[in-house]
């Protein structure tokens, strides 16, 4: 398993620039299309919580839950893309991840969906 399965974040060729800040330089917000969220809640298999479980009486990272929790964030940002409703952004992105039972976590994926357009070079 390598470095490359813990990655997340966007494809750079994506319709829908998701960003964690207010504003985007450059460009200037045309309309406000409102919240926007993608949601999903996954538990983990029997295997991985064995594995955890053993792995954290001698430390270490626990890889596959980091890769489960890796998989769940992209999920819930690619509903969280679906939903953006016409806009060709989504400002002021953030997770949110609770436990929602024993064993599954809960992960949504919220922002500001707008419309953006470049500003002309000056």
């Amino acid at each position: 398993m390598g470095i490359e399965d813990f990655g997340g974040g966007q494809n750079p060729q994506a319709d829908v620039l998701v960003v964690t800040t207010n504003d985007v330089p450059g460009y200037r917000v045309q309309q406000v299309i409102g919240e926007v969220f993608g949601l999903t809640v996954r538990s983990r298999h029997l295997g991985s919580q064995i594995g955890a479980g053993l792995k954290s009486m001698i430390g270490g990272e626990l890889k596959g839950l980091t890769k489960t929790l890796v998989e769940t964030r992209n999920q819930a940002m690619e509903r969280l893309v679906e939903q953006a409703r016409g806009a060709n952004a989504v400002l002021m992105f953030r997770f949110d991840v609770t436990e929602a039972m024993d064993g599954a976590a809960e992960v949504c994926a919220y922002g500001t969906a707008a419309v953006i357009a470049q500003e002309p070079m000056v």
